[in-house]
């Protein structure tokens, strides 16, 4: 009977999650990446309730909102680099940036760059209804300086926001989202 009760505890301590806490005001991509590797939706709405932040919302919003329309061109960002007229695209250069930090602990490069946490209050100049007064080459050079401020993975997220793949990269719904923020409020916004 002992015996039992051993593996019953084994078990439902092997059945478990152990979700590694985040620091102190995370990055967006961090608390993307932590919620995605939930298994269970329960877990991923308590842990976008413990880590609530309006950019967080406002990252959501924009992708999954039918209602926000992006005003910047669909695809990927021409990238013109610092010394060069090479001609990337932002998404390579992410990807560049991301292979250089692998190794190293992310927490070292941080201080280098700024976050969705700071720079969200922004994101209105990129859809319909939000910054009209912008010409497009205004709004375009405003997006890119807005790239290259932010880490490279928090710069990735924007650049799937507005074209509306978020999910296509983090395991993340509507219906989840929706759950963990029911204030939120969907439609109508353009």
């Amino acid at each position: 009977m002992t015996t039992t009760k051993t593996r019953k505890t084994t078990k439902s301590t092997i059945n478990e999650e152990i979700v590694e806490k985040l620091p102190p005001n995370p990055f967006v991509f961090e608390v993307l990446q932590l919620i995605s590797e939930q298994r269970t939706n329960a877990k991923k709405v308590e842990l976008l309730k413990e880590y609530e932040h309006d950019s967080l919302k406002a990252v959501f919003i924009w992708n999954f909102d039918e209602t926000v329309v992006s005003v910047l061109p669909e695809g990927d960002v021409p990238y013109f680099g610092d010394n060069t007229m090479k001609v990337t695209t932002m998404s390579q250069r992410i990807e560049e940036a991301v292979k250089q930090m692998s190794g190293s602990s992310i927490g070292a490069i941080d201080s280098k760059f700024s976050t969705l946490r700071r720079e969200y209050d922004k994101l209105y100049n990129f859809v319909k209804g939000g910054n009209d007064t912008l010409n497009s080459i205004r709004r375009e050079n405003i997006f890119v300086n807005l790239l290259e401020g932010l880490h490279p993975l928090e710069a990735e997220i924007l650049l799937l926001c507005k074209d509306k793949k978020l999910q296509t990269k983090y395991k993340i719904t509507r219906d989840i989202v929706e759950e963990a923020y029911p204030d939120i409020r969907w439609g109508g916004r353009s």
